[in-house]
């Protein structure tokens, strides 16, 4: 039987719930599996018995049962069966608390391969590629943010692998952010020299944002291979550079359609872009590899400079909701100003139509006077005719009430209505 409330679970009851009862009963309270049930403990950083703690609990035997932690950034704060998004904390970002000098920390221990990462490859060579640079294109939309060529897959996952494991060592959580963030990804150019023209191209673009928690501060990370333009031959559909051209010999039947251009290449270099992924919060930083310098060699001072950025970011985050502020509180008076013009508009209006209609409560009590004192005056009229000629005349008379109708002018003045009754 599942739970009749539809409404919002949070942490806090799900980790009295799944410690009361088995996850079956928990699962079958909203009409879901254990399993499914068993995720969303994880999704909210909750822990949950073990197998078989039930039965050794009825022994005496059971563990002890672990506190709820408290939420890591970018943890959602509940859960809703119908899929609504999560509530989370609205506090301004914050930078991580300096270390003091001299003292170190508990070294943590780190898998090989970081979750992100781990599994990615398949998934992105199993999509098409783009028009533009044969960039890959996966199907899938929420994975790690490379846009990459195929080429370029193996050192771009290797790069990330490193650089997400380096900031994990330093408790710094690298995450694809919680569907509850507002979260924006920014704009990526692919080029190494950019220019100033219009730029056209069909990147890859993940659902939602990679990002780093440094402190409660998020910063959105994407691992770019760059491109180079270069002088190219368009041959069969297809751009080709022009020290790799090999014209066909030329014969008599033998015709090349191809033409010269510049186009981009991809190069095979990467690029790190580290940006502010809230709105109002313009932050943007590159860490580019060159021919002579490899950027994984730079990974220990990208994490310092990362961890630096979070106090620029947390100041322009509190700056730009200081200025949503100010807009709001315009926008709230404005309202507030359309509002009270709409009351003085709506008040002429009433005091106009109120008017109107009390005059034609008058003009009506004026013509039903008059109509009274005609019936009135044929009806004593008829009563000196003969018989028969004064039924057919107080016959006409009658109709003629029913087709004016009402006459009683108190009844028109009741229906009328004052202006504040509008």
């Amino acid at each position: 039987m599942t739970d009749s409330s539809e409404g919002p679970v949070s942490r806090e009851a799900l980790y009295e719930m799944v410690w009361s009862e088995p996850m079956l009963r928990v699962a079958a309270r909203f009409g879901v599996s254990s399993s499914y049930m068993a995720r969303v403990c994880t999704l909210l950083n909750v822990p949950r018995p073990e197998r078989g703690y039930w039965a050794k609990l009825a022994i005496g035997k059971a563990p002890k049962q672990p506190p709820l932690p408290e939420p890591r950034p970018g943890d959602p704060l509940e859960w809703t069966r119908d899929g609504a998004l999560p509530k989370r904390a609205r506090s301004l970002p914050k930078p991580p608390d300096q270390r003091p000098r001299g003292k170190r920390t508990v070294k943590r221990q780190l898998p090989d391969r970081h979750p992100l990462v781990s599994g990615a490859k398949p998934l992105f060579e199993a999509g098409r590629l783009s028009w533009h640079g044969k960039y890959l294109k996966p199907a899938k939309k929420l994975l790690v943010d490379l846009p990459v060529t195929q080429t370029g897959l193996d050192k771009a996952i290797a790069f990330a692998n490193e650089l997400f494991l380096a900031l994990e060592a330093r408790d710094h959580r690298v995450v694809i952010a919680p569907n509850s963030e507002r979260f924006h990804r920014a704009k990526v150019d692919e080029r190494e020299n950019p220019g100033k023209g219009h730029h056209h191209h069909d990147l890859w673009s993940p659902m939602r944002c990679t990002v780093v928690y440094i402190g409660t501060v998020a910063i959105g990370l994407t691992v770019i291979e760059m491109s180079e333009e270069a002088e190219a031959r368009y041959v069969n559909g297809e751009y080709v550079r022009l020290t790799d051209y090999v014209p066909k010999r030329r014969g008599r039947y033998v015709h090349d359609h191809g033409w010269t251009s510049t186009h981009d290449f991809p190069t095979g270099r990467r690029c790190l872009q580290a940006y502010s992924p809230y709105p109002r919060a313009d932050w943007t930083q590159q860490w580019r590899e060159t021919p002579s310098r490899d950027l994984s060699g730079r990974i220990p001072s990208i994490v310092r400079e990362l961890e630096k950025a979070t106090v620029e970011i947390a100041r322009l985050v509190e700056k730009g909701e200081r200025q949503a502020e100010i807009e709001r509180q315009r926008w709230e008076a404005q309202r507030e100003q359309w509002r009270r013009e709409e009351e003085a508009r709506q008040a002429a209006k009433a005091l106009k139509d109120s008017k109107e209609e009390l005059l034609q409560v008058i003009d009506a009590w004026a013509e039903a006077k008059r109509l009274e004192e005609l019936f009135a005056d044929a009806e004593r009229r008829a009563q000196d005719l003969p018989d028969e000629q004064r039924e057919r005349t107080m016959e006409r008379i009658r109709r003629a009430r029913t087709l004016i109708g009402s006459t009683d002018a108190l009844e028109r003045f009741g229906a009328w209505r004052a202006p504040e009754e509008r």
